[in-house]
């Protein structure tokens, strides 16, 4: 179910401001916590309507049928399914608007791990107003918003763009399942490109792996 927070009692806005958003939807099964961050986003005056679901399935059904959204702000964690799994549904459906992930969890390897997966940016749940305002500023303006910014990728690294995508969901802990579900590939190839990180680290399970890879400041 669709829950759209009432517009009712906000100031008006000033003709000579735009707000950064029109429409955002806002993914989170927690229903305090989306509501209070609805509300401070209208009172910030970030957006014109916040629309609220709990699930990836109503993310991606409001998504196909319901235009004119701009900002999509998904949650981490969805009742025992990762919110991750909505961006590879979004890639085949024509342009979508920036999806930007909320965690309460803000480690480094799940912050990658987002990246990985093709989110615009990342906000942690115990972030502040003014961290909310930049975010969607931001990103309202085509930029990315993560913690510590969007440092590039080393000349050195020799792993591939989708390996190194593959060993930032493994550091979060994704089986090769849901590794598939959110870089939309097949089992065979993951576990190719699995197989050929392993090689070029020269070890022979997921925990040497990804101990390596932190070590030599890959994750």
């Amino acid at each position: 179910m669709i829950a759209t927070l009432p517009e009712r009692g906000l100031p008006a806005p000033d003709p000579c401001m735009a707000l950064p958003f029109r429409r955002v939807l806002l993914v989170d099964d927690h229903a305090l916590f989306a509501q209070g961050l609805a509300g401070l986003i209208q009172q910030e005056g970030l957006a014109e309507t916040v629309e609220m679901v709990s699930s990836v399935e109503e993310a991606s059904d409001c998504l196909l049928h319901r235009q004119g959204i701009e900002l999509v702000l998904l949650d981490l964690s969805l009742g025992g399914e990762t919110g991750l799994s909505l961006l590879p549904r979004l890639s085949g459906q024509g342009p979508q608007p920036p999806v930007v992930i909320i965690s309460s969890s803000d480690d480094e390897c799940t912050v990658r791990a987002a990246r990985a997966a093709g989110a615009r940016g990342f906000l942690a749940k115990s972030s502040g107003r003014l961290a909310l305002v930049r975010m969607m500023q931001a990103v309202s303006k085509g930029q990315g918003y993560f913690p510590g910014g969007m440092a590039p990728l080393s000349r050195d690294m020799p792993l591939t763009p989708r390996q190194l995508d593959v060993l930032s969901l493994l550091a979060q802990g994704f089986p090769n399942k849901r590794i598939c579900q959110s870089l939309d590939l097949t089992e065979h190839t993951v576990k190719t490109h699995l197989k050929a990180i392993f090689t070029q680290l020269a070890v022979h399970n997921r925990t040497e792996c990804v101990n390596k890879a932190r070590a030599l400041g890959w994750l």
